[in-house]
């Protein structure tokens, strides 16, 4: 099977196919995305070329609801990478039952070699380009990799020139002055954080004093690193793209968000004056530290077969959309380390974008308390339905539960809909 993202998706289906009670024919229409979109996006550059990226939007699933994904922006972009992701995202909502389908886009492009001017007018032009296949009750796009707030407001304010009026709920994600929610940009680092607290309790281990390493520092990692230090464990490696930093006594992660907020990245932390003494770590020595939890908050496929053949930590997290390839998984397994499923795991983004969709709807505001109690809800539930099924289907892992129980959700609701026409 091959190890590309969209086959990772696909395998991960049929892993899952002999223990959920879905229709054979339902479960062939299951793996097949409803409608995708490639548009070009002539955008003028500062200097006063033109230049033409590409744009993607997958509609995988509507059978529950509305489609809803991100957006994200970055070199390796592509239709089949957007396909996977709206795939996961479709299971993703399923699981923690909310009344979305699933969808993603992006943009092939380096974030990184664009002024703010010329980002805008990508977002703009990509706005634009996919506008007919969005809206509030249609498709709600989201930040994603590289994207944010801003990227999100104008899309928002682009949607809404075209309509005449002002659309709120078209995107989610936004800044909270138009619309958007308290705890939405640590939504899904908070979710993360409860969703391992939640698994060591499962496992009947002890949270505080826990070692953790998590690769990728960037909105969803540091968050979380941040969070789970705040609760006793004891974070003691981090990296992003330029490499890591480790420290077997802890790291002192409030300095390295600041380092990283001063100068961009992790590199040049351990010779940076006024911060603790860690060593430089490659990525690939981080996903292979004995550590109590490893949480890969990066990208897709860091976890190969290599990599878990020589993997030490105790428990994985997926914070990131699927970091471990199909055949890793299998050795994982074979190996006992339990693997706390992306579908879940990094759930806590779309459950927030769910309740600023809701408020967008109701023109009402909640207070941050009331959101992060309702995510907590979500998510605990979520967990306790993954392990319901492990148990009761006894699935051969944790990933497998968790996809009967978004496979049924999404199976049963194409059953009572039936096949148009």
């Amino acid at each position: 099977m091959s190890d590309d993202a969209l086959g990772n998706m696909l395998a991960q289906m049929e892993n899952a196919e002999p223990y959920a009670d879905v229709d054979a024919g339902v479960f062939e229409r299951l793996k097949h995305p409803e409608r995708t979109l490639k548009v070009s996006l002539p955008v003028e550059r500062d200097d006063g070329t033109v230049e033409i990226f590409e744009g993607f939007r997958c509609q995988f699933d509507s059978a529950r609801g509305p489609f809803k994904g991100g957006i994200r922006y970055h070199p390796t972009v592509s239709m089949d990478e957007v396909t996977a992701l709206a795939g996961w995202m479709t299971w993703k909502t399923a699981l923690v039952d909310l009344p979305y389908g699933g969808a993603k886009g992006g943009v092939a492009c380096n974030p990184k070699e664009l002024s703010d001017c010329e980002t805008e007018k990508l977002t703009r032009r990509y706005t634009e380009g996919v506008r007919r296949m969005i809206g509030p009750d249609m498709d709600v796009p989201a930040p994603d990799m590289n994207t944010g707030a801003r990227e999100m407001a104008w899309m928002m304010d682009t949607y809404s020139m075209y309509g005449g009026r002002v659309i709120p709920d078209v995107v989610t994600g936004k800044p909270i002055e138009v619309g958007g929610t308290a705890g939405r940009v640590e939504a899904t680092g908070r979710g993360v954080t409860i969703t391992t607290r939640r698994m060591f309790e499962y496992l009947g281990e002890d949270l505080d004093g826990a070692t953790v390493a998590v690769q990728g520092f960037g909105n969803v990692g540091s968050v979380t690193a941040r969070l789970l230090s705040s609760m006793g464990a004891n974070v003691v490696a981090v990296s992003d793209v330029s490499g890591g930093v480790h420290d077997a006594d802890g790291l002192d992660v409030m300095a390295i968000e600041r380092h990283v907020s001063e100068t961009g990245s992790i590199a040049g932390y351990t010779d940076a004056d006024g911060y603790d003494d860690a060593d430089a770590i490659t990525n690939g020595d981080l996903l292979r530290l004995d550590v109590d939890a490893l949480i890969p908050a990066a990208i897709e496929n860091v976890i190969t077969e290599d990599v878990a053949e020589d993997l030490r930590a105790s428990v994985v997290v997926e914070a990131a959309n699927g970091p471990t390839t199909f055949a890793a998984d299998g050795i994982l397994r074979e190996r006992d380390i339990p693997v706390v499923p992306d579908i879940l795991a990094n759930a806590g983004g779309v459950i927030v974008s769910y309740l600023e969709w809701v408020q967008n709807s109701q023109q009402y505001s909640w207070d941050l308390e009331q959101v992060n109690d309702d995510l907590e809800t979500k998510l605990a539930r979520a967990f306790d339905e993954m392990l319901d099924a492990y148990t009761a289907r006894d699935t051969p892992d944790l990933r497998t539960a968790a996809y009967v129980v978004a496979l049924e959700r999404v199976g049963k609701a194409h059953e009572m809909r039936g096949l148009f026409p």
